[in-house]
């Protein structure tokens, strides 16, 4: 299916507006190859009568399907194993040991897509810290726009080829149980992160001061002035010795002066300069 060019600035504004995703011309293949699918969903013949369905407002929830339908979900677990490593080896251990007395450790994953990076997290956190940390108040919160998403990581469910993606066979056993052709992620695992929808450009809930903030591979997709926002929003509610994880083409740099780069063995993230 073929996309008209009116059709196309529709989805361009409507992404931008609901999203702050921004669609330029070259982006008119995968705007065609994502709604083709969700048009044969709804038993249309053509992306002309997807979206006059869509601009008529008649079919309730239409728009938010096209939004999840454009945005990107790819991800996996462990995914570019290096962050996790530098999380496991140096900022985790820091977080706790500045947080012994209180006894507090809030986390949030602002993009969490299918839910493979906070699962990754918390069964790091169970691997690793769980001696030290299991009588702490450990705050996890998971959050993305699309509702599919956030259905399906509150599902735990992944198939073969998923946990096959970056997933260590140890961990796979010790933190899924199989569940006919797919895998299930365990209640212990599943109850530690809290999944919510939060759109990043819109009105955020509130939130307990951060330690760790994950925020990678989203800002890619916004133009500047939303990035530099985003950022903004992210630094009033970090803690002062907080840490921030960016994707690995993303950065604070020209974007946001009070963030600070700190560098692992083969990755970085981001701290509030000290005043």
């Amino acid at each position: 299916m073929t996309i008209e060019a009116g059709d196309f600035a529709f989805v361009q504004k409507l992404v931008m507006d609901r999203a702050a995703i921004v669609l330029n011309e070259s982006k008119e293949y995968l705007v065609e190859s994502r709604l083709t699918a969700l048009a044969r969903k709804k038993k249309l013949d053509s992306l002309g009568a997807l979206l006059a369905e869509a601009k008529n407002g008649k079919q309730n929830g239409l728009l938010d399907e096209i939004i999840d339908a454009m945005t990107t979900n790819e991800t996996s677990f462990l995914r570019d194993v290096h962050p996790f490593e530098m999380m496991r080896k140096i900022v985790l251990p820091d977080l706790i040991r500045k947080r012994q007395v209180e006894k507090k450790l809030h986390i949030w994953c602002g993009a969490s897509s299918s839910g493979q990076e906070p699962y990754t997290i918390a069964m790091m956190l169970r691997e690793h810290f769980w001696e030290t940390l299991r009588d702490w108040s450990v705050v996890f919160i998971a959050s993305d726009l699309s509702t599919e998403m956030l259905d399906r990581s509150r599902a735990g469910s992944y198939s073969q080829l998923e946990v096959n993606r970056g997933l260590p066979a140890p961990l796979l056993v010790k933190y899924f149980d199989k569940d006919g052709s797919n895998w299930q992620v365990r209640d212990e695992i599943r109850e530690m992160v809290d999944f919510r929808q939060i759109n990043l450009v819109k009105d955020w809930p509130t939130m307990p001061p951060l330690d760790l903030v994950l925020m990678r591979n989203v800002l890619i997709y916004f133009d500047v002035p939303t990035k530099k926002k985003v950022l903004a929003r992210v630094r009033e509610r970090m803690r002062p010795d907080g840490y921030l994880f960016l994707g690995g083409a993303e950065t604070t740099l020209n974007l946001d002066d009070a963030f600070e780069r700190v560098q692992g063995d083969k990755a970085g993230c981001y701290r509030l300069k000290e005043e």
